[in-house]
């Protein structure tokens, strides 16, 4: 195969048949799309450090939910902006079968019946007044055994309201065993896990703090469990274990900056893996649109159709309902 007989221009040259020759395909059936829920009724609370994503009370949400199934999107990713007054440094709120999660689990599922994926968040950051991910002792080291006990009622509270599918997010070691066990004798056997399998301690989720309202409470970092940006090998034996635990899926945190991360779990694994385009990667894109570096629509289908090549199943964007709607033309 050598010049001129082969060309690999002949194949780019109609547009045509570049989409004949189109390698990955991207859809809205990709993406997930997560969503804020906050209190009140009637309320749009715009992020300002996520230009174009708010905070909705329960009842807006619930059309968010059905714009999305208009839209093609397959399930959304819900996450509370709890109340200062009911967090507490035990976290029992996330507890509570009448918290804010649960409402908006019953309140679209009674909109929308099975039309919709419901993605659920189980750590304990949105509810402690630490803003940690678990139970911490005196000098503020996060609990492993004793945040996965919580974590397994977290759950399962949210199992018995609807969700879908459980995704821990905090990273203790043995809670997927933990919460899968829970389920089953439960018998929510239909409720899948997709693990946070490798959440970097990353800079990329400032806003997402911002948006949850635990930026300004945390006290200290996340580095004794959140993975280390400068490991690879440590993020395949953490998704072997979550595997062999009972997850159905697993997740790379953040996106771009991991994407080696995703080619190698893919391949290692051969299993359903998602990414999470975290929020300063949204925020990150806006800014360059808002300077006039780039075009958003241009930007926004590239990044999200890497992650398709990477070997993604599916992204959780905040760019979601604009990607669909490009998609669907």
């Amino acid at each position: 195969m050598t010049y001129p007989h082969t060309r690999l221009r002949r194949a780019r040259a109609t547009a045509w048949s570049r989409a004949l020759h189109r390698e990955t395909i991207l859809t809205p059936a990709d993406l997930i799309w997560p969503v804020f829920v906050t209190e009140g009724e009637g309320v749009e609370d715009p992020i300002a450090s996520l230009p174009g994503v708010s905070r909705w009370s329960v009842d807006l949400l619930v059309e968010r939910a059905k714009e999305a199934v208009e839209l093609g999107i397959p399930c959304l990713a819900l996450f509370p902006n709890t109340q200062p007054e009911r967090r507490s440094a035990t976290g029992e709120e996330a507890l509570n079968p009448d918290n804010l999660m649960c409402r908006a689990i019953r309140a679209i599922r009674a909109a929308c019946g099975d039309s919709i994926g419901l993605l659920t968040d189980v750590a304990l950051d949105p509810y402690t007044d630490h803003g940690q991910d678990g139970l911490i002792d005196g000098d503020g080291y996060v609990l492993n055994d004793e945040t996965v006990e919580a974590l397994v009622g977290q759950a399962l509270n949210q199992a018995r309201a609807g969700a879908d599918i459980i995704a821990p997010s905090d990273m203790m070691d043995g809670r997927i065993e933990a919460i899968r066990a829970a389920l089953e004798a439960e018998g929510h056997i239909n409720v899948q896990i997709m693990s946070y399998a490798a959440k970097y301690a990353s800079a990329f989720y400032g806003p997402f703090r911002d948006a949850v309202g635990s930026r300004g409470l945390l006290k200290g970092d996340k580095k004794t469990y959140q993975m280390d940006p400068a490991n690879t090998e440590e993020a395949l034996r953490e998704v072997e274990l979550d595997l062999a635990e009972g997850a159905d899926s697993v997740m790379v945190k953040p996106g771009l900056p991991y994407l080696d991360i995703v080619r190698r779990v893919k391949e290692a694994f051969e299993v359903p893996v998602f990414a999470y385009q975290v929020s300063g990667e949204y925020a990150m894109i806006e800014a360059a649109v808002a300077a006039g570096a780039g075009d958003r629509d241009a930007l926004v289908l590239e990044t999200l159709l890497a992650f398709k090549r990477a070997g993604c199943s599916g992204v959780l964007t905040y760019h979601a309902v604009h990607a669909a709607r490009l998609l669907r033309g």
